[in-house]
């Protein structure tokens, strides 16, 4: 296990981010063996294929080790800020030192019984010129494969942060760490890593002493992890809220009363919106423009059927509880209709006239 002890200064300024290269690299997995245990992204992939086998898909495979899915830690730094730039994050991974790529890669692979694999081990003899070809290769699987899912991604990661901060702020440590996974425990200012693999025997006490504790949500994580280096930074990553939502690909279907009421597009935007979810994600989720989706989230918003949260320059939207009572509308069936006097204005027999 790992144990991160935290003083009361240090969880409170335990802070939450994400990282597009961190889902870079992490969505590497996807690639291998690794792939069913992140099964809600493997539909998607699959569609991505024929983009990946343009790439340097030899080098990006090996950066994931076969027997679990540990990539270097020197590839998944911690996000400087909240939502870094990919641009900014691309430029810090090409000043590292190179000095620290093989003990990096010697870190992810031998604990685990794997040599080195050969192509990285053959790039080891210029280190620089390796670091510089990863970082070439990943900048173009980024935008050949992440980028057409950036927009979706974000949105998810987005709205697991703001959920985040506010189970800390209302609910406090114990129910927040408990509500990321069940195998982190809270107790006596000590947050524990009950882990896996190799270690998991183990137990590793980690001062933060000021360091700040980071969590960083992912879409490519099954539970949580944690960088492979003790001395790094503390740095937990876990799988985001609402991952088993990215395999939705059909357009949802809304109840017929609830688009008898609302209209067929506003009623699916209701339907849509039981998760956080931006105007982009939302336009890219039903193939329309953003400018007619935000058309009518500002009329459900007035209708008081939707609420609104800023989180950065980005709005999340999601039902509110009067919209979430409108989604579950089923049909009057005819005979109880007309044994309230119907909907036209019919006056069912033995009853006085108006």
């Amino acid at each position: 296990m790992i144990r991160f002890r935290l003083g009361l200064a240090d969880l409170a300024a335990t802070s939450f981010a994400y990282s597009p290269l961190q889902e870079t690299v992490l969505s590497l997995r996807m690639w291998g063996p690794h792939a069913t245990r992140i099964p809600h992204m493997r539909s998607t992939f699959a569609d991505a294929r024929p983009a990946f086998e343009q790439l340097d898909h030899e080098l990006l495979t090996a950066l994931v080790a076969r027997r679990r899915y540990w990539v270097p830690d020197l590839l998944t730094p911690r996000p400087a800020v909240p939502a870094p730039d990919i641009g900014a994050e691309f430029a810090a991974l090409r000043a590292t030192d190179p000095a620290l790529l093989g003990p990096d890669l010697e870190q992810t692979f031998v604990p685990l019984g794997e040599p080195v694999p050969p192509r990285l081990a053959a790039g080891l003899r210029d280190p620089a010129g390796l670091l510089a070809d990863i970082a070439d290769a990943l900048e173009a699987y980024w935008s050949a494969c992440l980028l057409p899912l950036w927009p979706r991604l974000r949105s998810l990661l987005e709205a697991d942060l703001a959920y985040r901060a506010r189970v800390l702020a209302e609910q406090g440590a114990g129910l927040l760490f408990s509500g990321i996974s069940e195998r982190l425990t809270w107790r006596d200012g000590v947050l524990t890593i009950h882990r896996r693999g190799p270690w998991a025997g183990t137990t590793a006490d980690i001062p933060v002493d000021g360091r700040r504790l980071l969590l960083t949500p992912s879409c490519f994580v099954d539970g949580v992890s944690t960088m492979l280096g003790h001395d790094a930074p503390p740095h937990i990553v876990y799988t985001a809220r609402g991952t088993a939502l990215l395999s939705e690909r059909s357009q949802p279907a809304a109840p017929h009363a609830l688009e008898n009421l609302l209209g067929r597009p506003r009623a699916r935007l209701l339907v849509l919106l039981a998760e956080p979810a931006t105007t982009t994600e939302l336009a890219h989720r039903l193939n329309v423009t953003p400018a007619a989706v935000s058309q009518h989230l500002s009329v459900l918003a007035a209708a008081r059927l939707v609420d609104r949260t800023r989180h950065g320059r980005h709005v999340h939207y999601r039902r509110s509880p009067l919209g979430t009572a409108l989604c579950h509308l089923r049909p009057t069936p005819p005979r109880a209709v007309a044994e309230q006097g119907g909907d036209l204005g019919v006056t069912p027999p033995g009853w006085p006239c108006p």
